[in-house]
């Protein structure tokens, strides 16, 4: 959904006609209510698919737009990561998905997203479970506009840089838009660093982020690379 955004936004610029453009299916990252909003003040009818490579299509949005209904040719469970043990109805874990494909069979395939069942029956009158969409990743790897970002990406980072002490990439989407910032400890900040950090990030995550100093020790010793404070409310 962030680069249908995009697509809009720079069709803004150049003046191009884009009204045909009225009907969209996202996937690869939440669709907070903002952005969904913006997109269909552009005249955009947009709907969620949850999807993996080795699945194909797992879940989709109706036109009720009250969580993603999960196909029916897959089972699929959310469970505690790390111990494969279910969790309660609305409870977030991780979802796991079986397929009875006869060419790819896959039994119980943790996808390392997390998500939560919602009650009930969807409005729209289909039957089966629904979830409540992409809630982040079950590890600290998580998803920024589409593209994933590991811990080893930060590592290597920091091994660029050995001015920085510890250091954690903290995602938010005020506004609804994803947003990264390094937030490193560092003795002596320095203009110079900043922008020599901001171009590393680039460089190994393929996507734009922000840089925000803090004192040696400032960061909880808790062993969090990745912190994700997105919100999908």
């Amino acid at each position: 959904p962030s680069f249908l955004r995009i697509i809009l936004e720079k069709a803004d610029e150049l003046g191009a006609d884009v009204s045909s453009l009225c009907k969209a299916v996202v996937s690869g990252e939440a669709l907070p209510p903002t952005l969904r909003k913006l997109l269909n003040d552009r005249g955009v009818v947009v709907r969620q698919a949850y999807a993996s490579a080795d699945l194909g299509v797992i879940a989709y949005e109706t036109p009720s737009e009250e969580g993603l209904v999960v196909e029916e040719d897959v089972l699929l469970e959310i469970v505690r990561p790390g111990t494969g043990d279910p969790v309660a109805e609305g409870e977030v874990g991780e979802v796991v998905v079986t397929s009875f494909n006869r060419d790819y069979p896959l039994l119980r395939f943790a996808t390392g997203d997390l998500s939560a069942l919602l009650p009930g029956i969807s409005p729209c009158g289909r039957t089966n479970m629904r979830i409540k969409g992409w809630l982040g990743r079950a590890d600290q790897t998580t998803k920024v506009k589409g593209m994933f970002v590991h811990p080893s990406q930060v590592a290597t980072v920091l091994a660029r840089h050995g001015d920085v002490g510890r250091a954690r990439l903290v995602v938010d989407n005020a506004g609804g838009q994803d947003r990264m910032v390094l937030h490193c400890e560092v003795a002596s900040p320095s203009d110079a660093l900043q922008a020599a950090l901001v171009a590393s990030i680039r460089e190994v995550t393929k996507l734009r982020g922000e840089v925000a100093f803090l004192a040696p020790a400032a960061l909880a010793n808790d062993g969090k690379v990745i912190e994700d404070l997105r919100s999908y409310e």
